[in-house]
């Protein structure tokens, strides 16, 4: 079985033999079986968790690269009047401890007919949209990553 060594972010300049492909959730992750798109298995075995960035590479104990790709998924686009508005609206998704991507004019949400009906009751125009999801991670996930909240008082 194939083994995941090393981990390199976007821009790494590795040519990959292959991809794999993971939702939002899918690629926060610190020992995982994975799938590639040619059907070969690699263990992602690492001493702490990361989150694996649309079009990193994980390397693998032959050398090896397998590039990251992240998956369309099924996601409301939620949009408010104006920036005041998006920002009660945003507030609104957090007190319900929903994943969200914070975009400077929209907001992007896993689909769930309850939030939605909560966001249109609030004024917020929702739309169905397929892309990937790049949610915000809560302050207190990893605390040795580099920009971590807690390290930065």
């Amino acid at each position: 079985m194939l083994r995941a060594t090393a981990y390199l972010p976007a821009g790494h300049g590795k040519t990959p033999f292959d991809q794999v492909v993971l939702e939002h959730d899918e690629r926060r992750l610190r020992r995982k079986l994975l799938r590639l798109r040619h059907g070969d298995e690699v263990l992602v075995d690492f001493l702490q968790t990361i989150t694996l960035d649309h079009r990193s590479v994980l390397q693998l104990d032959d050398g090896r690269f397998v590039e990251v790709i992240a998956a369309d998924e099924q996601l409301y686009e939620v949009r408010g009047r104006d920036t005041a508005h998006l920002v009660r609206l945003a507030w609104h998704i957090g007190n319900r401890h929903t994943s969200a991507q914070l975009d400077a004019d929209r907001i992007l949400i896993k689909r769930d007919h309850v939030l939605r009906t909560m966001l249109e009751g609030l004024g917020a125009t929702i739309a169905a949209v397929s892309e990937p999801f790049y949610a915000e991670h809560g302050a207190y996930h990893a605390h040795a990553e580099p920009g971590h909240a807690l390290l930065n008082r």
